[in-house]
């Protein structure tokens, strides 16, 4: 009979268990954070891109040349691409979720949004067209009433009317600017929402808006730090493109689950 030895370290065997990531903390409306999750957002989703660059990479060059193959088409060939966005912007934030659970991302993420909620997300892509188009419009008709004028001879003496057309494009491209913010805060999580939570698109661009707006301190320093970023990224003929572009698009998904998930 063996003896037992009271001093010995106890024994259990642990099998390995992949991370994973528990979805029913969600927070349907989102929640407010620091000022500073700005910048973690980005060096989280830096650290997502470090697991596999290579990957990274090859999945933004791919979907450039698709998008640049699209656009080709006449007429049809820029309202897919608007319109699919959305698709691939959801496979690659799939991808991101794999990736952040001790999976791997593959080739085949980019495709994966037309297996998921393929229609409604084709129309939150519809939503953001619309969207984009009621913005313009106010623009075009400011800017296009200054150059009838021009083209008319309405304004009077040449040089002054060429005056008046550049501040008047200066300030239509600030206006534009403007509307633009609300519009891209509603879509910057909807696609998010709607592949992985099965929100509606309307309810989904909805929840994005306010998410944002609460966050809105901390998006404006995103946002700085992303321009200074870009500036940079662009010197190398823009190579660094290669690495900002996976890392803003893997920042949206740490966003993502810094706002709508508690911890």
């Amino acid at each position: 009979m063996s003896e037992i030895n009271p001093y010995r370290a106890p024994e259990s065997h642990v099998a390995d268990v992949a991370v994973t990531r528990d979805d029913s903390g969600f927070i349907a409306r989102g929640r407010a954070v620091d000022a500073g999750h700005g910048w973690e957002w980005i060096a989280r989703g830096f650290g997502l891109f470090k697991r596999q660059p290579a990957m990274w990479i090859g999945i933004l060059v791919v979907l450039v040349v698709i998008f640049f193959l699209m656009a080709l088409v006449p007429l049809l060939g820029p309202l897919a691409t608007m319109l699919l966005s959305p698709v691939f912007g959801a496979g690659i934030i799939i991808g991101c979720k794999a990736l952040d659970e001790g999976g791997a991302l593959e080739f085949s993420h980019l495709f994966a949004g037309f297996k998921r909620n393929t229609g409604n997300l084709i129309v939150t892509g519809l939503l953001y067209m619309a969207a984009l188009f009621i913005t313009a419009i106010p623009v075009m008709a400011i800017v296009g009433m200054t150059f009838l004028k021009v083209l008319t001879g309405m304004g009077g003496d040449p040089a002054t009317m060429v005056g008046q057309s550049l501040g008047t494009f200066v300030i239509g491209w600030l206006l534009w600017m403007a509307l633009l913010v609300p519009v891209l805060m509603a879509y910057w999580f909807a696609p998010t929402l709607v592949a992985l939570h099965d929100v509606a698109p309307v309810e989904a661009m909805k929840t994005s808006f306010f998410a944002c707006l609460k966050n809105i301190i901390p998006f404006l320093l995103y946002g700085v730090i992303l321009l200074v970023l870009s500036v940079l990224a662009a010197i190398p003929f823009g190579l660094g493109f290669l690495i900002l572009g996976p890392v803003i698009v893997a920042s949206i998904y740490t966003a993502y689950r810094d706002i709508f998930f508690e911890g």
